[in-house]
């Protein structure tokens, strides 16, 4: 890549992250409020509100599992910005049509259908990583953590305003609203000039993969993701739960639930950038490795505490300590991987992050009912102990790049 202004890429960086944020405001709006959606909307088979419920969330996490690298795959041949444009038009549409679904079946093939058409992430993450240089990776990506976490933290709290003022349908409008501003932005404020690879054929996408996954380091990175996106959300199911039984009875068990993931993502918002800024400079592994134990060992005393308030810290540090392991796996595979393969990498990446999503909540419920609901805690933090264990042994800082085959050419200008 080349760039005719020297400061170009972080021009562009910023109008990613406003874009960023943009979008995921946009998907918190609603998140939360889909079981109260799917009550509200009923079922026409004899299945549970219940199965729906969950179907509404694992449907989604697995069409993207799938489809994700593909998208991906398809991003080194035909562009990153086509990928966004992709996702959050294609999204807008969606989610707008889910704001008029007349049942809960409805809802949850819309949301699979979503699973399978967006994953804005991933796509900014693959168009980041194609022109920001490479000692810079770890800074755009903390940068992008911010404004993804930002939006997440957002979301919610606009989304409830607006469910309890207009609705829930209305949540799904303003959602398509937003992303369609978010895709505009990209559309007319990134430029990139992307150029097919020339003189190299390429291979077809199992082999894209498959090249991705051999090259040192990749794929106990992804193992390691899995790991970090499993343990945390693990607590989705059953966190509201544990925080009643220590509020006693007490009338404002949502609010203190919202505050506790709210100084948690603030917490992750404002340690990412940081962190990542510090991976640039020491070395991503040396933040990656201190940053899971830290979070591995603050889980645990969670299982054990009495008051509130003590849950409230230890979320807020455990927050902080994540909000650095993401964009320091991202700056990793960056490096472990050739130039031209962001979208295959970035792809499978998102895929990875999909199937964790997906199995974290089944598995969070079955071990709380197992074994109760403090037990949770014990799970994740052992969970985020193999992963340390996996940077520890398997994770190097740098690695070498076979030259077997020819990269894509990078962006000319951006």
């Amino acid at each position: 890549m080349t760039q005719n202004q020297p400061q170009g890429w972080q021009r562009t960086l910023y109008i990613l992250v406003a874009a960023q944020l943009v979008s995921a405001i946009g998907f918190g709006m609603f998140f939360p409020f889909l079981p109260l959606y799917v009550e509200q909307l009923g079922t026409r088979t004899g299945l549970s509100l219940e199965f729906w419920a969950g179907m509404v969330y694992a449907g989604q996490a697995l069409a993207m599992a799938i489809t994700s690298p593909i998208w991906g795959a398809l991003a080194d041949r035909y562009g990153r910005k086509a990928m966004i444009e992709r996702a959050m038009y294609g999204g807008a549409i969606i989610i707008l049509l889910m704001g008029f679904a007349r049942s809960a079946e409805e809802l949850a093939a819309l949301r699979a259908i979503q699973g399978m058409i967006t994953g804005t992430i991933a796509a900014i993450n693959a168009l980041a990583a194609s022109f920001v240089p490479r000692e810079r990776t770890g800074y755009a990506m903390g940068l992008l953590q911010v404004g993804l976490w930002a939006g997440i933290a957002a979301g919610p709290l606009l989304g409830g305003i607006v469910a309890d003022a207009l609705g829930f349908r209305a949540a799904f409008l303003i959602t398509a609203v937003l992303l369609v501003i978010a895709g505009i932005v990209v559309t007319f404020a990134v430029n990139e000039r992307f150029t097919p690879p020339e003189g190299v054929r390429r291979p077809n996408i199992l082999s894209d993969w498959r090249r991705v996954m051999a090259l040192p380091g990749v794929a106990p990175a992804y193992a390691t993701r899995f790991l970090n996106w499993l343990g945390p959300n693990m607590l989705l199911p059953v966190l509201p739960l544990y925080i009643a039984s220590l509020l006693h009875g007490s009338d404002r068990i949502s609010t203190f639930t919202g505050l506790v993931v709210g100084l948690s993502s603030a917490a992750g918002t404002m340690s990412a950038l940081y962190l990542g800024r510090l991976g640039d400079r020491v070395g991503h592994r040396r933040v990656l490795l201190p940053g899971t134990l830290i979070a591995a060992f603050a889980f645990l005393p969670q299982a054990f505490v009495t008051e509130g308030w003590h849950l409230l810290l230890l979320q807020a540090l455990t927050g902080a300590a994540t909000g650095g392991m993401n964009p320091a796996l991202s700056a990793l595979l960056t490096r472990y991987t050739r130039a031209g393969d962001e979208g295959s990498v970035f792809g499978i990446d998102n895929s990875v992050n999909a199937s964790a999503r997906a199995a974290a909540p089944l598995l969070g419920a079955a071990v709380a009912a197992w074994f109760g609901l403090p037990s949770i805690f014990i799970v994740t933090a052992l969970v985020l102990l193999g992963a340390a264990a996996l940077v520890f042994r398997h994770l190097p800082e740098h690695t070498p790049v076979p030259p077997s085959v020819a990269p894509a050419p990078r962006q000319r200008r951006v």
